[in-house]
């Protein structure tokens, strides 16, 4: 946990990818819920993952990543080579994540790719292993109204970019968030029907 007390949670590059997921995560740690964490080489991945949509994503992503940095400058890992290179991973690709969690003072690191991050190897390093889908339920289990405002803002501009009304839940769904995105879902009908949470 940093000084204020928040989650220290490093972003692998699957979980910035998704435009809806980045934001809503990015949201809520704008909320002060969490703190994030990346490195340069992260958050290339994601620009590079990026260009399989084209070169105008790619550069979108790298846009997007500036700002990223500007927002949260806090954030930013320098690279750790003297940590990785006494990690073992699955992939040997992943070990910069590893290192850089542990430069960092990480909690946790966020992703969708267990199986390249195996629990007793993070928790020889005092580090855990989060997907999104739990760990959005998790904050918003803690914390309802902050989440809840993060993704309102994410779902406005959702649908203003898409010149269509579209549900909360849909949307979430579609970025691997079933879990969060029903019991938000039914908070938010709850309460806009006037019941208590």
């Amino acid at each position: 946990m940093d000084e204020d007390g928040r989650v220290r949670v490093v972003l692998d590059a699957c979980v910035l990818v998704p435009p809806v997921l980045r934001e809503v995560l990015l949201g809520v740690a704008a909320q002060g819920l969490f703190q994030p964490l990346w490195s340069d080489r992260l958050l290339e991945e994601w620009a590079r993952a990026a260009m399989k949509a084209g070169p105008e994503a790619a550069l979108a992503a790298r846009t997007e990543a500036a700002r990223l940095q500007a927002a949260f400058p806090a954030s930013r890992i320098p690279p750790a080579p003297h940590i990785e290179a006494r990690l073992h991973l699955p992939d040997p690709n992943d070990l910069h994540v590893l290192a850089i969690a542990i430069a960092g003072s990480a909690d946790t690191i966020l992703t969708f790719n267990a199986r390249d991050f195996p629990r007793h190897t993070l928790a020889e390093e005092g580090l855990g292993r989060a997907d999104p889908d739990g760990f959005l339920w998790l904050l918003w289990s803690h914390h309802p109204q902050q989440v809840a405002a993060a993704v309102t803002e994410v779902h406005r501009r959702a649908e203003a970019i898409a010149g269509a009304p579209r549900s909360i839940k849909a949307l979430l769904k579609k970025v691997q968030l079933p879990r969060f995105a029903k019991a938000l879902a039914s908070d938010m009908n709850a309460a806009a029907e006037g019941q208590p949470r």
